[in-house]
């Protein structure tokens, strides 16, 4: 039986009473721990909401390299199903920092959530057909391309986010219509089995889930983030706007780990490959076959306003329109 579950729309709209709250009851804390090393500097712990995922690999890659621990910061990752359900912890303070799809991340600054992007996160690597996500079939499936999508089921991670609203745009540059096509949210990790069991059409799979089902003789079919946009940034770690009011340097300590760790990953995708394996369950010939997205430093302003005006388009964000300066500048 399909799994359905709340879209970002109602995510956001429980965040904005829980930031109301916050207000009301005058909360000043930023959330951080501090202790102090054995050489006597004082170092802080943070939390970040991370999905378990290829993308994030730099984050884990900077944490082993001491990239953050040369600044005075302990990392704790805690794992989530989405941007979507990440966005809520950051807001209110049980994560410092956060990993969110761009387009989450969007829909929660029009809705007034008070969020802040700070780091880049992960890219679109370019490659059509070889792209780090791809919308998948099964082998014996009658859907060929984009435009078959219409009619169907599509499983999403996250409804309402970067996944529908890229794959809707490869449905319309192939001629098809993308208000045809419904969406289901099902976890990454699951998508193969759906796929490969008729539970969906077709499914919008990171890695390594894209790599699992190609092994078991799936299809890619498109390759949404790059027939988006070759440059598109995916993807970004984000906080609180009080978090960037109340403790501007440790924001800023962690901005500048996060760029030396997407730097050093970029320049070394083998050791990128190879810290997968400490936080997930990839090992083996999925290790080596399955595709890493860009890492690029800085986001790219042009891509994120082609996916801002997809998500107008598609209606994501109401009357209000995203300001994108505001967020990602």
């Amino acid at each position: 039986m399909q799994r359905r579950v709340l879209g970002l729309g109602a995510v956001l709209a429980s965040v904005t009473v829980t930031v109301i709250g916050l207000a009301g009851c005058g909360s000043s804390d930023s959330g951080t721990s501090g202790s102090t090393s054995s050489n006597g500097d004082k170092t802080t712990t943070v939390k970040v909401g991370v999905i378990p995922i290829v993308d994030v690999a730099p984050l884990y890659l900077g944490q082993r390299k001491g990239f953050f621990d040369s600044r005075g910061i302990t990392l704790e990752m805690v794992s989530a199903q989405g941007g979507a359900a990440i966005i809520p912890g950051v807001v209110s303070g049980q994560f410092q920092f956060g990993f969110s799809n761009t387009t989450s991340l969007m829909v929660a600054q029009v809705k007034g959530v008070p969020v802040k992007s700070v780091a880049n996160g992960a890219a679109s690597n370019g490659r059509i057909g070889a792209d780090v996500t791809g919308v998948v079939v099964r082998k014996d499936s009658p859907i060929k391309t984009a435009k078959d999508l219409a009619g169907r089921t599509v499983a999403v991670n996250t409804l309402q986010n970067i996944g529908d609203t890229t794959v809707r745009e490869s449905v319309r540059r192939a001629g098809g219509d993308p208000a045809e096509v419904k969406f289901v949210e099902i976890a990454f990790d699951q998508m193969p089995a759906a796929v490969d069991g008729g539970r969906v059409d077709a499914a919008w799979m990171g890695e390594p889930a894209q790599t699992i089902a190609k092994a078991q003789g799936a299809r890619v079919v498109a390759s949404p983030f790059a027939e988006t946009d070759p440059r598109l940034t995916v993807a970004t770690y984000f906080t609180s706007t009080r978090l960037t009011q109340q403790n501007p340097g440790l924001v800023r300590k962690f901005t500048e780990a996060m760029a030396e760790s997407l730097r050093y990953a970029s320049d070394h995708p083998d050791e990128a490959r190879q810290v997968l394996t400490t936080y997930t369950k990839i090992s083996g010939d999925v290790l080596k076959r399955l595709t890493l997205p860009s890492w690029p430093p800085d986001v790219d302003m042009a891509s994120l306003d082609k996916l801002a005006s997809l998500g107008e388009k598609d209606g994501l964000f109401g009357e209000k329109k995203p300001d994108l300066d505001a967020l990602f500048s």
